[in-house]
């Protein structure tokens, strides 16, 4: 498919509806080949956690939680037995945003539901996986996280598909709550393939002293990729954090960003991203909204060219309402300095060594607050698509 036709908006009628799914039952029917595909984006069965959720298609094929104070469900099961979930079922993202929040809201194929209960902090993250398993589907989910009161969530998402899948379509819509004192920590590494197309919608609302991060990291090829979370801070004192690594390889369409809108005051929020485009084409977006007094933001889109056949575009906005805000941006594109390549080639290193070895740097962000356990899955990452580059 060329480049241009990445562009054009996937239609849900055009793909299976993923209920009709090669659905294991349960994790002992992955072969050993889907494992070494789950461990590419960091699923690892024997590492310490809180808990873990895998969906494959439409259907939810392992749900464990350990620790007291944390509630870890299908959404749908969720929504049976709590009714007080309709208070947040579609609050943060409206239901009409667009055609792929109308489709999930007609026919939803799961999702996961995670609630953390007031003063409960947990220690490992909770670790979940949405996993299109059949060609041709298109996977529609909804989560909720609830960060209760001076709670602490870290949480892992991987997104990937069965190593025989080519194409398909994921529709993951996220709803997240953090309250006063909460902290939420989401970290989302995707590995898809070739004719894959993916539209997370999300929304995040923090109260006040509540702190959201938020890791996004995608290395691999895809068709297209649209995501612009919204995140909105609406108590004082609250924070959010948007940091993003991606690496558009030829043929791949991402047009990936987040918008923070300040709405309290002596908030603070920062957006970080880092392209690479080794062929492809990939937008940088950021919008910062100043709707109260003593706030600070910063946006910072930068993008490393490797290739002339492919393009990066950095797209930042700021838009203030008070005059006592602190608000700023910087934006660059360029390419790898030939001085840089060959001060490590005098080290001993070939020139294909030096490169990668410069485009890990590249993508290696330090994002303020994010746990080690998370740096370390990401770095992990970035290092074996260094190794592809």
């Amino acid at each position: 498919m060329s480049e241009k036709n990445r562009r054009i908006e996937p239609r849900v009628e055009d793909f299976r509806s993923a209920k009709e799914g090669q659905i294991p039952r349960s994790v002992e029917e992955l072969t050993p080949e889907e494992w070494a595909r789950l461990k590419d984006v960091g699923i690892e069965p024997e590492a310490p956690k809180e808990g873990e959720f895998l969906q494959a298609d439409a259907r939810v094929v392992h749900c464990r939680k350990l620790p007291e104070g944390l509630e870890l469900l299908p959404v749908t099961e969720a929504l049976k037995k709590y009714d007080w979930l309709a208070d947040y079922w579609w609050k943060a993202v409206p239901a009409e945003k667009d055609q792929y929040t109308k489709a999930t809201a007609e026919d939803l194929d799961d999702g996961y539901f995670i609630r953390v209960l007031p003063g409960t902090r947990m220690i490992y993250p909770v670790q979940t996986c949405l996993y299109i398993r059949t060609p041709d589907v298109v996977q529609k989910v909804h989560n909720i996280i609830i960060v209760e009161e001076d709670a602490e969530l870290n949480l892992i998402t991987a997104c990937t598909t069965h190593p025989g899948v080519r194409s398909g379509f994921h529709i993951g819509v996220s709803e997240f709550y953090v309250k006063r004192n909460g902290k939420l920590t989401f970290t989302m590494i995707h590995n898809w393939a070739e004719e894959i197309y993916v539209r997370p919608r999300t929304g995040v609302i923090v109260e006040e002293g509540g702190t959201y991060i938020s890791t996004y990291v995608t290395l691999q090829q895809v068709a297209s990729i649209q995501s612009m979370p919204s995140c909105r801070l609406v108590g004082p004192g609250a924070r959010a954090t948007f940091g993003s690594v991606v690496v558009a390889p030829e043929g791949a369409y991402l047009d990936l960003g987040a918008l923070v809108s300040l709405e309290a005051p002596g908030t603070r929020a920062e957006i970080i991203s880092r392209s690479v485009s080794t062929g492809g084409e990939s937008l940088a977006r950021g919008h910062l909204i100043g709707k109260a007094p003593e706030i600070k933001a910063h946006l910072e889109c930068q993008g490393l060219m490797l290739s002339d056949k492919g393009a990066i575009k950095a797209i930042p906005q700021l838009d203030a309402y008070y005059a006592n805000v602190d608000m700023s941006h910087e934006a660059a594109v360029g390419k790898i300095a030939q001085e840089e390549i060959e001060y490590l080639m005098a080290r001993g290193l070939s020139e294909e060594e030096a490169t990668s070895l410069i485009v890990q740097g590249f993508l290696n962000v330090r994002i303020e607050g994010l746990p080690a356990e998370l740096q370390k899955r990401i770095d992990q990452a970035i290092a074996l698509a260094r190794e592809g580059l």
